[in-house]
């Protein structure tokens, strides 16, 4: 038995094997192929003589290059040993006939070089040149390197300096020297010979070295004396003289100007100098590019001409044997696909009437997935027909879609939610090929992808933290809305939720705490809605309530709304702790208030923030006089960008400026007055007086605040130091500082450059910040405070009882004052809740050893209860209204020397609005 089956074997190898040569053997595969083998043995042969070539050439510059390299030698040899016979000569003239005899004397006897190429000159030992050939004025090179080299060493070897300019020779030139001794051997002074740079790059021929050749002549140091290339001369770059071997050739590409040469150097005897010669690699291989680019030419329009040959034969072949192959083209596209693959295979053959019209199609193969999707074996299927086995297949597209691929035979492919048996409920998306007298269809099981895209689309329109939809999908209902209401003659509500207090908890409790409130409200808010109503979150604490199909009538929603707003009111319990808020509402209706989702959307939104002005937690109708609000406030925040140039800058020319005025703090005690509160007012050119209620949340949001803040700090501290100028006691002045100025990186930085700029000392300022400030980021603040409280400055908590803060929190807080807030000190008089908080934070404050201040006194009653439950301290209309430096000045000088109680203090209220911190 094993022996019959490896015969079988080696049958079905033989015979596999016969038709892979059977199909090399065909004219349109084995011509093509000798074609290539004798295009790439053309092509092998083509670049080995390219190769060779450029060894040729390569060998060729470089023996050009040393050749350039031994004549360049010779010539500087000559030249420079002419140079230094000169030197010799004068040196012995000199020691003859004294320096300046000397050069008449060579002169005379004509051993004087050229003067229009050499200058030669003798400088006695104190470096001052006593004659020279041709003459020149006399010059002092003591402090020339050439000069100090020789006065210091006595070596009998020349100097070649670099190539400069001197006071005698406005041109850059060589100085070739020699030492000159006395008698007694002893330094004399120095024999010089002048020569310009050009003189050494003279035997630069462009017909030999080119128009990118370089000769120079160099320094030990690196330093070019001369360098000539084409026909420009230069000198003083700095060039690698290199460790190789003297003499040996290489190709280098870096200075002095990045083109590549074959480059020789060699040092020369007797001379601290070394010549450069480069003859230019492109210029050098001229001849070969151009050599190359024929045999790459010829090479290549051969190869040209023998594919084309080739491809016309071929295809002429491959056309003979196509039609044999289409036959056997259906079953081979079958087993490509094979039975692993998850997608599912089925061949059909097309069955046509007797008019010739496609009528069914019948399956002739399939694989095992295929039978998974039809629910039936692979025998089951064979011979039957397409719409026999799913006959509404002629209802839904997919048959005309076999049709059309038959007919034209472009591919088509599509998507389906399957109804048979095998596949009920799956997405399958089909790809339909043509093939000779049929159709393939490949059909893939897409249910995961589908359910990732829906998934993904989910994600996309709807907000991650309270799957609400978001700001895209809402706007696309709201216009839904609208067309459904135009063509019903219905309405449309829409309202723009925010909630109120919910920054509070979010900066208190932490921003997992806010998520939690934000889930709650939003399933309170949910419940209250009809199904076909749609609530969104369109971030942070923001919501929109769109309520589709309702009448022309406002006030029909007002059940509706008043039940959301219950509902968000009731407690939540957050992180362990119960917290409340409340929400303000804008509430639109479509046609009446808007025509699109954005006039809608922007109209709720003003009518929002005429429910926030309006005290918050209600809801308010739009009507069209809330855009005025808007524009008013953009006119504000105008003014108020001029206000602050204008103040900052000092320019004031439209009286558009902010001033100080300083409301007295006085002690219960004494009736002294022991500080000031420093109150922000802003003068319009058009307005007036605009109150601090409503510029100071602009100066919040625009962040001009802190331009304006750093102003009031250095304005007040200026002014406290005038007081103590004039000799007044010592006044502490305070300084309310905002979140937005609190929080910025460099506000102990400005606060230190405002006491240091007005030298006022750093006990005498005050900065007070809010409970809520604080806690938005307990731990910098704190660090922030005691950086400031480490300067001296002091620090008090205002509005105190109005915040969020805890007691363990409060006692690390490095302040030295408590402000109970006005609201706690109006109803003082009358309200016991009222009396027992202020009582309470005095009470604590003490305990805490620290001075505790009441704002906002304006009744003898408000005082003598503060007084009795010793309260330290206290401002306010009773004493007295925010009033200008040199009125502070009069009441200092007036009540100094006068303490008395809160009676003798009280003065008549001013009926001027209340004045407002910079902080609000």
């Amino acid at each position: 038995m094993p022996t019959i089956q490896a015969k079988a074997g080696r049958l079905a190898h033989r015979a596999r094997l016969a038709i892979w040569l059977g199909r090399g053997l065909e004219t349109h595969v084995a011509l093509p192929v000798f074609a290539l083998l004798l295009v790439g043995a053309m092509w092998l042969l083509t670049f080995r003589i390219i190769d060779s070539e450029r060894t040729s050439a390569a060998v060729a510059a470089r023996t050009a290059t040393q050749e350039r390299l031994d004549t360049y030698e010779a010539q500087m040899a000559r030249s420079l040993n002419g140079i230094d016979q000169t030197l010799k000569v004068l040196k012995y003239a000199v020691e003859l006939k004294g320096a300046q005899g000397a050069i008449p004397a060579l002169r005379k006897q004509g051993l004087l070089p050229p003067g229009l190429v050499f200058v030669v000159a003798v400088a006695d030992r104190g470096g001052r040149i006593v004659a020279s050939n041709p003459e020149e004025n006399a010059l002092d090179v003591s402090n020339a390197a050439y000069f100090l080299y020789h006065r210091d060493n006595d070596e009998g070897e020349p100097f070649v300096s670099a190539t400069v300019a001197d006071a005698a020779k406005a041109e850059p030139h060589l100085h070739f020297t020699r030492r000159i001794n006395d008698a007694a051997g002893r330094f004399a002074g120095i024999a010089i010979v002048e020569v310009e740079p050009a003189y050494f790059t003279s035997a630069y021929e462009p017909a030999r070295d080119g128009a990118q050749g370089m000769l120079g002549l160099a320094g030990l140091d690196g330093a070019m004396r001369a360098l000539r290339i084409g026909e420009t001369i230069s000198w003083g770059q700095r060039i690698e003289l290199g460790h190789g071997a003297p003499g040996s050739i290489a190709l280098r590409g870096g200075p002095p100007d990045s083109v590549a040469r074959y480059t020789g150097i060699q040092r020369l005897h007797g001379f601290p100098l070394a010549i450069v010669v480069g003859l230019s690699r492109d210029e050098q291989f001229a001849p070969y590019e151009a050599a190359r680019r024929t045999w790459l030419l010829v090479a290549g329009g051969a190869s040209a001409l023998l594919l084309l040959v080739v491809a016309t034969i071929s295809l002429w072949s491959w056309q003979l044997t196509k039609a044999r192959r289409r036959a056997r083209r259906a079953q081979e596209t079958y087993a490509a696909a094979s039975e692993g693959s998850l997608d599912a295979f089925c061949v059909f053959r097309t069955v046509r009437d007797a008019r010739g019209k496609v009528h069914d199609f019948e399956i002739e193969a399939t694989n095992s997935a295929a039978e998974k999707i039809f629910g039936l074996t692979s025998e089951q299927l064979r011979g039957r027909c397409l719409c026999e086995l799913l006959p509404h297949y002629r209802d839904n597209g997919i048959f005309d879609d076999f049709v059309l691929v038959a007919s034209s035979g472009a591919p088509r492919e599509g998507e389906w939610l399957a109804t048979a048996r095998g596949a009920k409920g799956r997405w399958l998306q089909r790809q339909v090929v043509a093939v000779e007298d049929g159709v393939v269809a490949i059909v893939r099981d897409i249910t995961e992808r589908k359910l990732a895209e829906e998934r993904i689309f989910h994600m996309a329109h709807h907000d991650e933290l309270t799957g609400l939809p978001n700001r895209n999908l809402m706007h696309g209902r709201i216009d839904q809305a609208i067309r459904n209401a135009s063509g019903q003659e219905s309405g449309v509500a829409l309202a723009f939720v925010d909630l109120d207090g919910f920054k509070l908890v979010n900066d208190g409790l932490g921003h997992k705490a806010g998520d939690e409130l934000l889930k709650v409200v939003s399933k309170r808010m949910g419940a209250c809605l009809r199904r076909n109503d749609t609530l969104a979150r369109f971030g942070g604490d923001e919501f929109v309530i769109l309520l589709p199909d309702q009448g022309q009538d406002p006030l029909a929603l007002t059940p509706l709304l008043e039940k959301i707003r219950v509902a968000v009111t009731e407690p939540v319990q957050v992180g362990g702790q119960a917290v409340q808020v409340s929400c303000s509402m804008g509430v639109v209706m479509y046609p009446r208030d808007g025509a699109d989702a954005s006039a809608l959307l922007m109209n709720a939104d003003a009518a929002m923030y005429r429910a926030k002005d309006l005290g918050s937690n209600n809801f308010q109708f739009y009507a069209r006089e809330m855009n005025a609000s808007v524009e008013e406030k953009l006119m504000l925040l105008d003014g108020l960008r001029h206000a602050v140039q204008e103040t900052v800058d000092g320019d004031g020319a439209t009286g558009n400026r902010f001033h100080l005025l300083y409301q007295p703090k006085v002690d219960l005690k004494s009736g002294r007055i022991f500080g000031v509160e420093a109150l922000i007012r802003w003068h319009h050119p058009e307005h007036g007086v605009v109150s601090p209620q409503r510029f100071i949340g602009l100066a919040e949001e625009s962040g001009l605040i802190v331009q304006i803040g750093e102003w009031v700090v250095r304005t007040a501290c200026r002014q406290a130091q005038t007081w103590r100028a004039c000799g007044l006691p010592p006044i502490t002045v305070s300084v309310n500082v905002s979140a937005r100025q609190f929080e910025e990186s460099r506000l102990v930085e400005r606060v230190a450059m405002a006491l240091q700029d007005s030298g006022l000392p750093p006990e005498l300022l005050e900065l007070e910040v809010t409970e809520s400030l604080i806690m938005r980021d307990l731990q910098k603040a704190v660090d922030k405070m005691r950086e400031l409280k480490a300067m001296g400055v002091s620090l008090s908590v205002d509005d105190f009882g109005t915040g969020y803060s805890s007691l363990s929190a409060l006692k690390s807080f490095p302040i030295s004052r408590l402000k109970i807030d006005k609201s706690f000190v109006s109803e003082l008089a009358e309200n016991p809740d009222d009396q027992a908080i202020a009582m309470a934070v005095i009470s604590l404050g003490h305990k805490l050893n620290l001075k505790v201040i009441a704002e906002g006194v304006e009744t003898e009653q408000q005082c003598a209860f503060l007084r009795e439950n010793e309260c330290d301290e206290m401002q306010g209309y009773l004493f007295s209204k925010p009033v200008t430096a040199g009125e502070i000045e009069d009441m200092v000088e007036q009540y100094v020397a006068t303490p008395g109680a809160c009676a003798s203090l009280r003065l008549v209220a001013c009926q001027l609005q209340e004045p407002l911190a910079l902080a609000g």
